[in-house]
């Protein structure tokens, strides 16, 4: 299919790793210019450098503080400027997870913390769409999509609950403000997904065990199991960007205000 990308430019806030760089990944190899925003100065440059040398876009890194507005202005500003226009804007700026403090009991939660999970993941996102929207409306283009995360529908992580919901609201009220400039927002939320970090993560709770990687992911999948879902295996992070290109592409002009779940079928409720 062709996605009618080649050409485009976009931010991807958080993507020097995890699905932010996965994201960015497939949107290069779709002929996306990109500016790799996050904080960490040397992984963003590995991470631009490894996906410029795979796709031969231009991929530039530029560090930023999500939790400052003057920060996240200067961003989008600098992009818009380097690459000639804004079409696209990914926010995947977070701690996975979100702070340990601020995801707990809520007489036991860090109100500091839980409050500067809030102001990364949610208002950064707000900062960098209320700087790209004038560049998106001046190309007649404009696509946001906000990586949110399941937490928003299972209680017992505040924080992640609060900031993952708020973040479907922004994305509903970007929609329908700015339907009619050519702009669509939507939302993704996806379950627990293969990144980088993955295999430590099962290492540790191998090595606890006494098993294997392979025999934790493999319990956790079954039916009962803690992460079992439809499809009985753990989503890979390039999926993720999959359906990010489908929602930045001329392709889902019509598709805006929405929220979608690639966690694997994960889940009885049904949602409608």
């Amino acid at each position: 299919m062709e996605f009618g990308l080649n050409g485009k430019t976009g931010i991807v806030a958080g993507g020097s790793r995890g699905i932010g760089k996965a994201i960015a990944l497939e949107l290069a190899r779709e002929g996306v210019d990109l500016v790799l925003a996050a904080r960490g100065e040397e992984d963003l440059r590995a991470s631009a450098a490894e996906i410029s040398a795979q796709t031969g876009q231009r991929v530039i890194p530029i560090t930023f503080d999500a939790s400052q507005r003057a920060s996240a202005e200067a961003l989008v500003e600098r992009a818009a400027s380097e690459l000639g226009s804004l079409n696209i804007l990914v926010n995947s700026a977070s701690a996975p997870g979100g702070s340990p403090n601020a995801i707990g009991r809520i007489d036991t939660i860090d109100e500091d913390a839980f409050l500067d999970d809030f102001n990364i993941k949610y208002m950064g996102s707000l900062r960098l769409c209320r700087a790209a929207i004038p560049h998106m409306k001046k190309a007649g283009y404009g696509r946001i999509i906000t990586v949110s995360g399941g937490n928003a529908r299972t209680p017992g992580n505040l924080s992640g609950g609060a900031r993952n919901s708020a973040l479907v609201h922004l994305s509903r009220t970007l929609a329908v403000q700015f339907g009619r400039d050519g702009i669509t927002a939507n939302c993704i939320h996806p379950g627990v997904t293969r990144t980088e970090r993955t295999a430590r993560l099962l290492g540790e709770r191998a090595a606890s065990a006494g098993t294997t990687p392979d025999e934790i992911e493999r319990k956790d999948y079954l039916p009962g199991g803690p992460r079992a879902n439809a499809i009985g295996r753990m989503v890979d992070a390039s999926e993720i960007g999959y359906l990010a290109v489908f929602l930045a592409s001329e392709k889902a002009q019509a598709m805006t205000g929405e929220l979608l779940s690639p966690n694997g079928g994960q889940g009885n409720s049904v949602y409608y």
